[in-house]
């Protein structure tokens, strides 16, 4: 393993376990995990398959999970079993999150047939719109409840690719050139967004909504035709889009796992079915394959290692991450993509299998990610959040 903190960088390490900050619940007391999933976004069912997987990967004797559903139409259900399928909102009930007290005592109101009771940690598998932008995250914040994954500024920063673009770009890390366009300056002048996004990038180029994940909404445009079709596509799913030049580059993907010394995994290769990863390449056809490791220079690794935990930390990250990168065939050159703060848990999924092959297995793997919420939790306990002037020094 490699890792470079804060403070300064580390190699050939294993996963260091959580400091002294973290609290696991007492002896004999299983931990409650909410494995929440679902949602209203296109990556519905791809949450589906994570969660399935989490929850087969918590060890029963150590903890108890809790299924919550959320439905298409944002209702909020909790099945009572380990379902392969979201409830029929008619069966399950409604719910209110709550936290276990101090001494596993109850906090907080609840009502439904089926009830979640407290929860000691939540395990977000929402991909998407309302569960990996920051919205879910402030939720739990709101409720007090530990969870897994970064917290809300760091969630809205991934989700948002013009804006985590630009942060990289201010950062010194290396990105392809790209154009922002706005939804509203598209229905305005289509005809002109097209001339500019051409004049600047030229073919070919990807276009894709800003806010979204798993590569729907995404296209690869070869000319002005295609590329008014991509802008129109990605439209339909976000007020903010984006043009990227595209590179002739292999798929290279690096997973991140830590809070403030965050650790980076061996790189994989993604080699699609399809010309480009897209949503039928990444979980429908047969014919895409990962090579882990990347079959790359041991430089080339270690720049992309390197590359993956200082994006992780620009966008103020914590927990969890896939980092994805662009390796130019001609050039060697490594471009930064994009980061997933939620990345896929299925069983195909990059993010364990990078961490498998670097030593963590899939159960190990959760196990060091609840830690990792539990210690971040009791670090934002420990601020001070009122204050008197005449005892706190005005």
């Amino acid at each position: 393993m490699s890792a470079r903190g804060r403070g300064g960088s580390r190699s050939g390490s294993p996963v260091r376990r959580p400091g002294p900050l973290a609290r696991r619940p007492r002896r004999g007391r299983k931990l409650r995990v909410g494995v929440i999933f679902g949602g209203r976004s296109v990556e519905h069912e791809v949450s589906l398959v994570s969660a399935r997987a989490v929850i087969a990967a918590l060890d029963p004797e150590r903890y108890e999970a809790v299924p919550i559903g959320i439905t298409k139409r944002g209702r909020w259900v909790c099945s009572g079993v380990h379902s392969a399928l979201l409830p029929d909102p008619s069966v399950g009930g409604l719910i209110a999150l709550e936290a276990r007290g101090r001494n596993g005592g109850r906090r907080g109101m609840r009502r439904g047939r089926h009830e979640p009771g407290s929860l000691d940690v939540v395990f977000p598998v929402v991909h998407g719109t309302g569960g990996e932008d920051g919205t879910l995250q402030g939720l739990l914040d709101l409720a007090g409840i530990p969870y897994v994954g970064a917290g809300v500024l760091g969630s809205a920063l991934g989700m948002d690719k013009a804006v985590a673009k630009a942060l990289f770009r201010q950062a010194g890390l290396p990105i392809v050139d790209y154009r922002v366009i706005r939804r509203r300056d598209l229905e305005r002048d289509p005809v002109r967004a097209a001339e500019a996004t051409e004049e600047a990038l030229g073919f070919p180029c990807f276009v894709k909504p800003a806010n979204g994940g798993s590569s729907v909404g995404v296209s690869k445009a070869r000319d002005r035709r295609g590329l008014s079709a991509g802008l129109a596509l990605a439209a339909r799913y976000d007020r903010t889009l984006l043009v990227e030049r595209a590179v002739d580059a292999r798929e290279i993907e690096c997973s991140v796992l830590g809070n403030e010394t965050p650790e980076s995994s061996v790189p994989g290769e993604v080699i699609p079915a399809n010309e480009f990863y897209d949503y039928r390449a990444k979980y429908l056809d047969p014919g895409s394959r990962l090579e882990i490791p990347a079959a790359i220079a041991p430089e080339q690794a270690r720049r992309i290692r390197d590359l993956a935990v200082r994006a992780f930390q620009v966008l103020d990250l914590a927990g969890m991450a896939r980092v994805d990168f662009f390796l130019d065939r001609a050039s060697d050159a490594i471009f930064l993509n994009e980061v997933n703060t939620i990345p896929g848990f299925t069983p195909v999924s990059m993010y364990p299998k990078l961490w498998e092959a670097s030593g963590v297995s899939f159960p190990q793997l959760v196990d060091r990610l609840i830690d990792l919420a539990l210690e971040r939790h009791a670090e934002r306990k420990s601020f001070v959040t009122t204050y008197d002037p005449d005892t706190n020094g005005g």
